[in-house]
């Protein structure tokens, strides 16, 4: 059997987690177009579907990752996040320079497809991270997914507060921070973020160790939504501000307290073996795949995923077969499966509403008597937090427990989607925030689900591209939905009104009432594909934990 190097001692996967955390509150800048939506409304002269589709722009440039998710078998992560920072800062750059009328009349579409390359920069930077820790911690991708797609939800927040104190909510500080603070950090973190050693599954301290990351971000987001409200309601002095921003970087380096701990406090050594001197030792794949499959090297899973061996006289036929769910498939092996395709068509419904309704956050509020939409923003930001975050410990928890599939979860989410689609047409007082929390939350769980149960059903070896196709469904959804639906619908109220600005609930009342039947078909699709891959998951945790079957394929 082939034999892999173990370097004793290496680098703990939690030091890339802490800095993959970073990476992703900095990568998600594509949640911030409500922030500076209005100023280039203003500025440029533009109106609400122009508007509506530079936000396409951005959502086809964070989830097209098809490049980056071919290179992440290529390349090593820090190439990835270095590809990123470079379209981040050409992409934001001719953005500034556009809204700060540095350079005048630059083209409409040279814009959109400034936006698209700045946006494409978030899709290098999460696969980078994305990727690398899923393959880190294999048998917690629930808790990895909903760590960093919570601080994904979460940098919206984030970025709110420093908009609002920091910025003194000026579009354009905004837009040059993002061209030149992201790509710092993303540059600064880069050699931090690679593939490392997995914990065992008898480490224990693992549990314990994600507990402290997930109980952090919750009091992050706590502390991001109270300081956004302060920055609202009350005048705040330069002093205090730099506390609060202060405090919010402390609680953002949280996660780093656990490398930092174990190297203050390591833990006591297991006992040695026969080469005790050396400084690496070698392990047999049948020997790691023994103590636990998911740490066996994703080849040899796709060599027993991709063959079986038929006896036949005095010689083996080696017959090559397709692979069972469960275990590493190839791109195209995917995709002939109904349950991708029925993954797929649950994403984009689900996301593909939701982000209609993010990309025209300010224009709804706007619309049903909201003059200042940062509250809001900062509501969806916390809720869609709360949603990844959540997702992942509920849906590791069951799977565990009684092998419930992560998709049910998507099932209760776009149900609950529906009835604040209505709540939104409806416009009743006192509901817009209401409405607008759930749906964050639901948003979120759209997206914890989905990333795990693409590594569930088709594999690590090549969850990279397979993963950035099923992403396709948001810039899909929010092109038809946003776009070709919101965006008419808004303008053709506003020419009713007389102007160029929609108010009164009948401006996205059609829209909202189309998105509800949306999600209602989005119901349908899950719960045909929970039903289909029950059987699966009672399979990969028949015992309460990960693991790989070697039967027969589908």
């Amino acid at each position: 059997m082939p034999k892999l190097v173990l370097k004793a001692g290496s680098r703990p996967p939690w030091v890339g987690l802490a800095a993959a955390v970073w990476v992703q509150v900095a990568a998600g800048y594509s949640n911030t177009f409500a922030l500076y939506s209005s100023a280039l409304k203003h500025v440029l002269s533009l109106n609400q579907q122009q508007v509506t589709i530079l936000g396409v722009a951005s959502d086809v440039g964070e989830n097209v990752g098809l490049l980056p998710g071919l290179a992440c078998n290529k390349l090593p992560p820090w190439a990835l996040l270095l590809i990123g920072s470079v379209l981040c800062f050409l992409g934001f750059g001719v953005i500034w320079l556009a809204l700060s009328q540095t350079v005048s009349s630059l083209p409409y579409i040279l814009l959109w497809f400034a936006l698209c390359i700045a946006s494409n920069g978030g899709a290098w930077f999460g696969t980078a991270v994305l990727v690398t820790n899923m393959r880190n911690f294999p048998l917690s991708r629930g808790s990895v997914s909903g760590i960093l797609k919570g601080y994904v939800g979460i940098s919206a927040a984030v970025y709110t507060v420093i908009y609002s104190l920091l910025l003194k909510s000026s579009a354009t500080k905004l837009l040059l921070l993002l061209a030149i603070g992201v790509p710092i950090i993303c540059l600064a973190l880069m050699y931090l973020v690679r593939p490392c050693a997995p914990p065992s599954g008898e480490d224990s301290s693992v549990h314990v160790h994600f507990i402290w990351v997930q109980v952090a971000s919750v009091l992050l987001a706590i502390y991001l939504v109270v300081a956004t409200v302060l920055s609202e309601t009350i005048s705040i002095s330069d002093t205090v501000t730099y506390i609060l921003i202060a405090v919010m970087i402390i609680l953002v380096s949280s996660p780093l307290a656990i490398p930092i701990k174990m190297t203050l406090f390591p833990a006591n050594p297991k006992k040695k073996g026969p080469q005790d001197g050396s400084s690496s030792q070698l392990v047999s794949d049948d020997d790691l795949t023994h103590l636990d499959p998911l740490l066996s090297p994703s080849s040899s899973a796709s060599n027993l995923g991709s063959f079986h061996e038929n006896e036949e006289g005095e010689g083996a036929v080696r017959r090559k077969r397709r692979p069972k769910r469960g275990e590493d498939f190839k791109v195209h092996e995917a995709l002939i499966k109904a349950d991708f395709w029925l993954l797929w068509f649950v994403y984009f419904l689900g996301v593909g509403s939701g982000v209609t309704v993010l990309n025209n956050l300010a224009q709804i509020g706007m619309a049903l008597g909201v003059d200042d939409t940062t509250i809001l923003l900062s509501l969806f930001s916390l809720c869609n937090f709360i949603g990844r975050l959540g997702a992942g410990i509920v849906s590791e928890h069951f799977v565990r427990s009684i092998t419930l599939p992560r998709t049910f979860w998507i099932t209760c989410s776009q149900i609950i989607m529906i009835l604040v689609f209505i709540l939104y047409a409806l416009a009743l007082n006192g509901t817009l925030y209401a409405a607008t929390a759930l749906l964050g939350i639901c948003y979120g769980v759209q997206f914890s689900i989905t990333i795990p149960t693409v590594s569930e059903l088709f594999g690590l070896k090549h969850f990279g591209i397979i993963n950035s196709l099923m992403s396709l469904g948001n810039p899909i959804g929010a092109l038809l939905f946003s776009v070709l639906l919101a965006g008419n619908v808004y303008d053709a109220e506003a020419r009713k009104q007389g102007g160029s600005t929609c108010y009164g609930p009948s401006c996205f009342r059609l829209t909202f009432l189309v998105l509800a039947g949306v999600c209602g078909l989005g119901t349908i699709l899950s719960i045909i594909l929970t039903v289909r891959i029950r059987p699966v998951y009672q399979m990969l945790y028949a015992d309460g934990s990960f693991r790989i079957s070697q039967g027969s394929g589908h």
